[in-house]
C-alpha cells in the first residue's frame, strides 16, 4: 500500500506553486478584464450622449450628468482594491473552497508540514493568492451589478428615444463581460493533473477529512455534525421513516385524489423553480435584457490559443500525361470566427510516387500556399471555400520556387461534412468535396474537381 504522506511531500511542493501561480494570474486576468469592459462601456455610453444631444440637449445632461464620474469611482475602487467592492458573499465556487484549506491544512497540520520542509512561507504566500483571486471575483460580481443597474437606468430614461443600437451595443458588451467572468470561474474550478492528484492523495488521510468536515465553506453553511453520513439518525431530525409516515399519513387526510392533487403541485412548483432559474440566470449574465435579435458568440470571449484550430489533410490523385501519382498533405492553421463558421491558412506540399508501381520514384511535385474559409449550413454540413497558390512543378531546391511565374492560382467551393472521432489526437474528421472554378485557365489543365480528407486537433 501506498503512504499517502511520502506522495504528499513529493507532490506538494509542486501543488502549492501550481496553485499559487494559477490563482496569481487568474487573478490579473479577472482585473484586467473588468478596466477593459469598463471603460469600453463608458465609451458606448460617451457615445449615446453624444447621440441624445443632438436630440435633446437637456435631457442628454440631466441622464448623463454624473455618468462619468460613476464609471471613474468604480475603476478607482478597483485599482485601490476598496473593501466596498470586494464587499460580497460572492458565488460558490467548489475549487476555491478545497484550495484554501488544502492549503491551510498544509500548513498548519504538522505531520504535513514536515514533508513540504518546512516551507511555511510559501504556503502563507499561495493562501493569500488565493484570497486575492476570491477578492476578484466578488467584486466581479459587484461589477456586474453595478452594469446591471446602469443598464435599467439606461433603458427607463431612454425609452421615449430611438436609440436601440447604441443600448444594443452597450448590452452586448455587458452581456460578454459576465460570460467572461463566468469563464473565469469555469477555468478555476477545472483544476490541473497536479492538483487533482495532490487533492485525491489528501482525501486519502483521515486528518484531512476530518479538517474538510469542520473548516470547508458548505460545513459552515449546514453545520455539518461529526455523525454525518453514520448510520444513526441524527438528534433532532426525523428519520426517512417517520417522513414517509407523515405523508401517508396526510395523503389519507387529503382522500381519494390526494396522489393527483400532489403531482399537479409538485409541477406548479417545478414550473415556478424553472422561471426563477431562467431569472437568475438572466440576472447572472449581467442582468439580462439583451435584445431578442441578439446572437451571442461564445468564441468572443474565449482565449486566442483557445480560438485556432489545428488541422491536416490529404488528397491524392493518379498518374496523368502531365503528372505521376502524387499526394497532396496540407497543415492548416484555422480561426473560430464564432461557434459555426472559421477562417485559416494553411501549407501543402506534393510529394510524386512514379507513374506506376513499376516505375516508382519519390519526387517533390510541388508546394502550395492556402486559405480558406467554412459556413455552417446545416449540423456538420459546410459551404467551404478558398484561394490558393501552388506551385506544381518538379524542384530539387527551394531556390527554384522563386520563379513567380510557375505558381498558379486556384479558387475553390465546395461541401464539407464533419464527422466527429472519439481519439485522444484527432477531435474531428472532415471530408471535402470541391470545385476548382480556376483549373479550366491553368496550362496544363488541372483536375476540375478535388476530394480530401482532414484531421482536426
Amino acid at each position: 500500500m501506498i503512504n499517502p504522506f511520502a506522495l504528499s511531500q513529493k507532490l506538494s511542493d509542486k501543488y502549492i506553486s501550481t496553485v499559487s501561480a494559477r490563482s496569481e494570474k487568474l487573478s490579473g486576468d479577472i482585473n484586467e478584464q473588468s478596466e477593459k469592459y469598463l471603460e469600453k462601456l463608458q465609451k458606448q455610453e460617451a457615445k449615446i450622449q453624444g447621440k441624445l444631444s443632438k436630440i435633446d440637449s437637456v435631457a442628454s445632461k440631466r441622464i448623463f450628468t454624473e455618468g462619468q464620474q460613476i464609471y471613474q469611482q468604480v475603476q478607482n475602487e478597483i485599482q485601490n482594491k476598496s473593501q466596498s467592492i470586494t464587499k460580497s458573499c460572492g458565488q460558490y465556487i467548489p475549487w476555491m473552497d478545497t484550495a484554501i484549506n488544502s492549503l491551510k491544512f498544509i500548513q498548519y497540520k504538522n505531520s504535513v508540514v514536515s514533508a513540504v520542509n518546512g516551507k511555511f512561507s510559501q504556503v502563507q504566500s499561495a493562501i493569500g493568492k488565493v484570497h486575492a483571486l476570491e477578492d476578484e471575483f466578488k467584486q466581479a460580481e459587484n461589477v456586474k451589478e453595478f452594469i446591471r443597474k446602469r443598464k435599467e437606468y439606461l433603458k427607463q430614461e431612454l425609452a421615449n428615444y430611438n436609440l436601440g443600437a447604441e443600448l444594443k451595443n452597450y448590452n452586448s458588451t455587458a452581456y460578454y463581460y459576465a460570460q467572461q467572468i463566468n469563464e473565469y470561474k469555469a477555468a478555476w474550478d477545472h483544476p490541473d493533473q497536479i492538483e487533482q492528484k495532490a487533492i485525491q492523495i489528501l482525501n486519502s488521510i483521515p486528518a484531512f477529512q476530518s479538517f474538510m468536515k469542520k473548516n470547508s465553506l458548505l460545513a459552515g453553511l449546514f453545520d455539518i455534525p461529526d455523525s454525518y453520513g453514520a448510520s444513526t439518525g441524527v438528534a433532532g431530525l426525523q428519520t426517512r421513516d417517520q417522513i414517509e409516515q407523515l405523508i401517508r399519513q396526510k395523503m389519507t387526510v387529503m382522500g381519494p385524489n390526494a396522489v393527483q392533487t400532489i403531482q399537479q403541485n409538485l409541477q406548479d412548483a417545478q414550473s415556478k423553480l424553472f422561471q426563477l432559474r431562467d431569472k437568475l440566470a438572466q440576472y447572472g449574465n449581467g442582468g439580462g435584457d439583451v435584445p431578442p435579435d441578439f446572437q451571442p458568440n461564445t468564441q468572443k470571449t474565449k482565449k486566442l490559443s483557445e480560438r485556432f484550430e489545428y488541422g491536416i489533410d490529404i488528397q491524392s490523385t493518379h498518374s496523368t500525361y502531365f503528372f505521376p501519382q502524387t499526394t497532396n498533405a496540407g497543415l492548416s492553421l484555422g480561426y473560430k470566427l464564432n461557434e459555426n463558421n472559421r477562417a485559416g491558412i494553411g501549407l501543402s506540399y506534393i510529394m510524386g510516387w512514379g507513374r506506376d508501381i513499376q516505375h516508382i520514384a519519390f519526387t517533390s511535385q510541388g508546394i502550395g500556399l492556402r486559405s480558406f474559409v467554412d459556413l455552417k449550413i446545416k449540423k456538420t454540413y459546410f459551404v467551404s471555400g478558398g484561394l490558393e497558390y501552388n506551385y506544381e512543378v518538379p524542384f530539387s531546391s527551394f531556390q527554384q520556387i522563386r520563379d513567380i511565374h510557375q505558381w498558379q492560382s486556384s479558387g475553390l467551393v465546395g461541401i464539407s461534412k464533419i464527422i466527429s472521432i472519439k481519439t485522444k489526437l484527432f477531435k474531428k474528421t472532415k471530408i471535402s468535396v470541391l470545385w476548382d472554378f480556376l483549373s479550366y485557365s491553368q496550362v496544363p489543365q488541372a483536375k476540375p474537381f478535388t476530394f480530401r480528407i482532414g484531421y482536426n486537433f
